[in-house]
Parts: structure tokens; sequence; C-alpha cells
């Protein structure tokens, strides 16, 4: 592949000595040169040219935390149950419908997957119940999972299956639902622990649909201006799943995997370690843990009680896993060289992570080695000025307030706390270098959107949540483009148009400086990948 001339438009750059250019020049895959578009062309050697035509091209966006290719399994192989904004399922009657309209056309005995159901805003406020979905069939296993991925719903025949009965007692940061009277299972399974298998992205997917779903999230992707991605809890199998691409080929995009934290050591060290293919394209990344669930299930564990709690035995929520087991997946990632990514929701999910960073740092002192809180939703201060010290890193679920924050601001926090969702402008204050994130599947990876949601901060019904805690576009744009590339150790190879790294580039309708109350209205009009263009409106 030969040179290529990108001129005529904003070229934003995202590299502090040089923010704008005039022109960039490419060859292959990487960028040779950036600056005036004379000089440029003065040492190009029969470069294509592409004109911009005054449109604004900026590094490609990267995903800081996802589940790809999930988006994917669900446009092709499960039930879409999501509500407003994001979809238009608003009540049981209608989940019910579509579930069994699935289950018609799906052989008997094969499993039914009801996806993104969301309980707080449906009109019945509740999760389906055993024996509703065994109205949709006997016949099926049926499974409904919640949008958070932190609890679900099973018919009687998905219960058996998942060998579960009235007499199964609860595991460690899980529960299963049962009648207070009676006792018996009501369907509703929560926590991780409690879902096994039924909780992973890949459940039901075998080798064949899974190159089929990660086809079709790949262009959904790449049509948003997203080239590295990422899967951030992924298991043995889904690592053996991505092990499969055949040697050479080129999947058509980049992704980072975060293996399960307590795999290791043995899927490094142990007597089978992972067989990992020498391939640019897909990398290991951090290891994965989690200290607590989901707001919209009241499971985010909080340091005092959700404004409106639904569960008066858990009013600050509860922790996936206890104090003693959390230190010791740290300590054992942290000394074995690990970057740790940790699932913290709530401020009490997160104290019990940084109480165990700052434990393994005393047993084993690392610089730089940016642990990184993802979702960190209602970080204090406190914890920021803590974090800045420790050297720990942030990913904010911006998207919430967009698609819960109204929930946030009347049922889960009320309106002081959430005021501070996802608060980036305090990280900036604080010093800390941060990313902001979509987590798809839960909300669709659409950068430009969550770049909206961080600098306008407006629910869905448009009230302004926490003005205070707006950032400019430009830290938008590099929360998803330079700084998420640091934040997984990239910012060597992508995150910034420079000399040497990848030619990763998003065309844009129009500069997002320029309007940034209206950066949402914007639309990605190319994708170049690796010097080629995989995408065009």
């Amino acid at each position: 592949m030969g040179q290529t001339l990108y001129f005529n438009g904003t070229i934003l750059t995202m590299d502090d000595d040089h923010p704008e250019v005039g022109a960039v020049l490419t060859e292959g895959e990487r960028i040779v040169a950036v600056g005036d578009e004379a000089r440029l062309r003065s040492n190009m050697v029969a470069a294509i040219e592409v004109d911009l035509q005054g449109q604004t091209m900026i590094p490609a966006f990267i995903d800081p935390h996802g589940h790809f290719p999930d988006p994917g399994f669900i446009q092709l192989f499960r039930v879409d149950l999501s509500a407003p904004p994001r979809g238009d399922c608003t009540d049981m009657a209608t989940a019910l419908a579509r579930l069994s309209e699935k289950a018609a056309e799906t052989s008997k005995g094969n499993w039914v997957m009801g996806v993104l159901f969301d309980n707080t805003a449906i009109a019945e406020r509740r999760m389906p119940t055993r024996e509703e979905l065994d109205s949709v069939s006997t016949d099926h296993p049926v499974w409904v999972i919640h949008a958070s991925g932190h609890n679900g719903s099973a018919n009687s025949c998905a219960l058996e299956k998942h060998g579960v009965d009235r007499h199964t007692p609860d595991p460690p940061g899980g529960r299963f639902g049962r009648d207070p009277e009676t006792g018996a299972l009501t369907g509703l399974i929560e926590g991780i622990s409690a879902m096994g298998e039924m909780s992973a992205t890949d459940f039901l997917i075998d080798r064949s649909r899974f190159w089929q779903g990660f086809e079709a999230c790949r262009d959904e992707y790449l049509s948003y201006g997203v080239t590295f991605a990422q899967n951030a809890w992924a298991s043995r199998d889904m690592l053996e799943h991505f092990a499969s691409l055949p040697s050479g080929d080129d999947p058509g995009i980049d992704i980072l995997l975060l293996p399960i934290g307590e795999l290791e050591p043995d899927l490094s060290q142990g007597p089978n370690p992972l067989g990992w293919p020498e391939t640019p394209y897909f990398t290991l990344g951090p290891r994965k843990l989690f200290t607590d669930g989901a707001f919209q299930l009241q499971t985010a564990y909080l340091t005092s009680p959700y404004h409106k709690p639904s569960n008066p035995d858990a009013p600050c929520g509860m922790s996936y896993t206890d104090v003693e087991e959390l230190n010791a997946q740290v300590r054992k990632l942290h000394g074995l060289g690990f970057q740790i990514h940790c699932h913290c929701n709530g401020d009490a999910g997160t104290d019990m992570l940084l109480d165990a960073i700052e434990a393994a740092q005393v047993n084993t002192p690392r610089d730089d080695h940016r642990h990184t809180v993802i979702h960190g939703q209602v970080l204090r201060d406190d914890q920021l000025a803590r974090m800045a010290r420790l050297g720990v890193t942030v990913s904010f679920f911006s998207a919430h307030i967009h698609f819960w924050g109204d929930r946030h601001y009347d049922t889960f926090l009320g309106p002081d706390r959430a005021a501070r969702i996802s608060p980036a402008a305090s990280a900036e204050k604080a010093g800390l270098r941060y990313t902001i994130h979509n987590d798809a599947s839960v909300t669709p990876t659409r950068p430009l959107h969550l770049a909206h949601c961080a600098v306008n901060r407006r629910t869905a019904s448009g009230r302004l949540l926490g003005g205070d805690e707006r950032i400019s576009a430009i830290s938008a744009l590099r929360a998803q483009t330079i700084d998420a590339a640091w934040q997984v150790f990239q910012e060597d190879q992508r995150g910034s148009i420079a000399s040497g790294k990848l030619a990763d580039f998003a065309v844009l309708s129009g500069n997002p400086l320029v309007e940034p109350e209206k950066i949402e209205q914007l639309q990605v009009r190319q994708t170049i990948r690796r010097g080629a263009c995989v995408y065009r409106a």
C-alpha cells in the first residue's frame, strides 16, 4: 500500500505538541508525517490524495470498556427487550409477546433468550416471573437477562437446566429469588455467581455463531468510527473463540481482550496455558475483577443508602466478593505484573478496591501500574485524591447520564448524588487521567453521543444533571482516543495523529469543538483503519 495525503479539512490530532495540523501523510498502515500541507506535498511520492472537503478528521475512536462482539450476538440471535429511551418495549405484555414469537420459530428444547430488559423502565417495574416465562413456553428454556447483565429471570425449564431447585443454596455474592411464604423459586437469579454460565456474553454461542456475531458487531463499530474495541470479561471459551482466527487473517478490527482475573495464573502459567496466536489484531490486556453490581438493580455497593431503597435488607446494595477474596485476587494479579480493571459502580465498592491496591503496593511496589476503576459512577473527592496518589485511573460510564439519569435523580441516588454521577470534571481537578465508555451492549457503542453525554450532561427528559461536572468537547474526544490508548498502555501505537502511529482515523461531518452542545448531531462520514477506508457513509 502506497502513500495517502489527507488535506483540506480540520485535523484534530489529540497530540499536545501539534493539536491541529493542515495535512496528514500515511504510507501503508502507518502515519509518516503530519503538519503543513505544502511541506508534506514536497515530500510525498505518488500519493493518493483525499480531499476532506472541509470535514473534520480525528483519531479513530477507541472503546475504553465494552463487550465486543455481544452487540452482534443480540442483533442476530437474541430477543431485544430494551425499553425507552433505547427501545420500545414498555410493558411486560410486549416482552412476553416478543419472546413467544421467538419460541414459535425455535425448535423445541432450544433456548429462547431475551436481553436488555430493564425493570426500572417498563410499566410493571419488575422482572418477569417464572410463571410468566412458563406461559411463553414449557418446551423451551427461556432466559431473560437484565440490561445491566447483573441479573435475570428464568422459566422452569431453564432453572432445571441450570441445576437449580428450591433447595439450592445461594452462592456468595448472588441469590435465587424465592417466594417468602412457600420458598418456591420465583425465577429471579441475581448476581454473576448465581447466574453462572448464563451471565456470560457468549452464552449459547458456538464457533460459527461467534464469527457471525463478530462480523455484525465489527461492521456496526466501524460505522461509528471505532477501530479498537474491547471484550472486558473474557472467559477461556471466549478467548479460544478469538484464538480461532486463522493465521495471517485480518479480522477487520483490532480488539483488546480482558481475561477474567480468577483465571490467572493458570491461564498464563498453568499446566494447560492458553495458546495465544501471534496476531497484531487481538491483544491480551488487563485482567478483570468485580466488587459490586448495578444501580438499576440497586446492587451497586454504596456507603449511604439508596434514595428509595427497593430492598430493605440491603439498602446500600451489596458487594459481589468479600474483602479477603478481593485482596487475594488483587495481590495475586498485581504481583504477577498484570494491570487490573475492576468493575466498581458504588463508592463502597471502590473503597474495597483502593484498599486492596494500596495493600498490594506495600507488598509488591510497582511504578505506573495504571490499575483502573471501571464505571466509578459516584466517586467522592477523597477517593479521587486517593486514586491520584495511588496511580489509579478511571473509566466513567457517562452514557448513564442519558439512559438512566432521570432514575438516578428520582430513585437510585436522589438529586445531590445524581448530580455527581460520572464526575469527570472533578477527576480533571484531581489530576486524574480518565476515559468514558458505553459498556456495550448495556448501552450501544455511539462515541459521539457518549461525548455529548459527558459534555452536556442531559438526561433523556432533558434535565441538566450536575452542570459542574460537564467537561469540554476536546476532553470528551481525548477520553475516547489518546487517553483511552494510554489507559491500556497503547499510547505509542494509537490514539493520536502522530508520525509512526497506526493510520486510524474518523472523518466527521463537522467540528465537535465549534458547537459542543450539538455533538450528537454529527455523523461519521468515513472510518480509516490501518491506512484503508473501511466505512463510508
